[in-house]
């Protein structure tokens, strides 16, 4: 499946947005830093390390170390090959300029000046200049988007069988089972999974979505496209 609707910068600010599996690396540690990041408005990746571990008290000995950020993308439905994309930022990290600790939570705040970043999906790997990385927009779903895919495949099995109606037939032979793997602004990844291998569809939305509260008006033409089509032999 070709997915050249998002940039690579743009997906992979999406992935830190919605990040479950992010390592931070630096010489002789590393850490989990899932949930204690952020990218700031000027591009830089925002983290925060407890005070007293020793990486934090590394960093803030030496002022300013080289670091890599690892980040996966993994799909929240259980689906075979969960991996969905891969991305690594390498740079400089230090303590923030404006403040080097936070004292309430006891928190050492550190960035990451980007110098290089990579993207791995299916298609390959790209590399993304920084100043893309900085300008570039996460998709308006990212942050909703593993409640939303696990919604509708728990709680909406007929939907994703009626959405199969617009996967051309011949895609649909030797399916033994369909999930949702991906939602984003520009419409829904289907994953269908055969005995041995897998294959992904897409299903594009009309329009792209600019806002959460437009995603439901997006699914129901999709559905109203569906009506048109001859219902597939698939199962789910």
């Amino acid at each position: 499946m070709t997915d050249a609707t998002d940039s690579p910068a743009s997906r992979l600010r999406s992935m830190l947005v919605a990040a479950q599996s992010l390592g931070l690396h630096t010489p002789g540690y590393r850490a989990d830093i899932a949930g204690r990041h952020s990218v700031t408005g000027d591009g830089r990746v925002r983290v925060e390390l407890p005070a007293g571990c020793r990486m934090a008290q590394d960093i803030a000995h030496q002022r300013e170390t080289v670091a890599m950020i690892e980040v996966t993308d993994l799909a929240p439905t259980p689906v075979r090959d969960r991996v969905r994309a891969r991305g690594t930022l390498t740079g400089w990290l230090s303590p923030a300029d404006t403040i080097d600790c936070d004292a309430e939570d006891n928190q050492l705040v550190t960035v990451l000046d980007l110098a290089t970043a990579e993207l791995t999906t299916s298609e390959g790997t790209t590399a993304i200049d920084p100043t893309d990385f900085t300008t570039a927009q996460p998709d308006p779903l990212a942050a909703t988007e593993a409640e939303l895919l696990c919604h509708l495949d728990h709680h909406h099995p007929h939907t994703v069988e009626r959405l199969c109606r617009l996967v051309d037939p011949h895609q649909l032979h030797g399916v033994r089972m369909v999930r949702p793997l991906r939602l984003d602004r520009h419409g829904l990844v289907l994953r269908l999974e055969l005995l041995n291998s897998d294959r992904d569809i897409r299903l594009r939305f009309p329009a792209p979505v600019r806002h959460p509260d437009q995603l439901g008006a997006q699914i129901d033409a999709l559905l109203r496209q569906s009506r048109r089509c001859r219902p597939p032999r698939a199962h789910r």
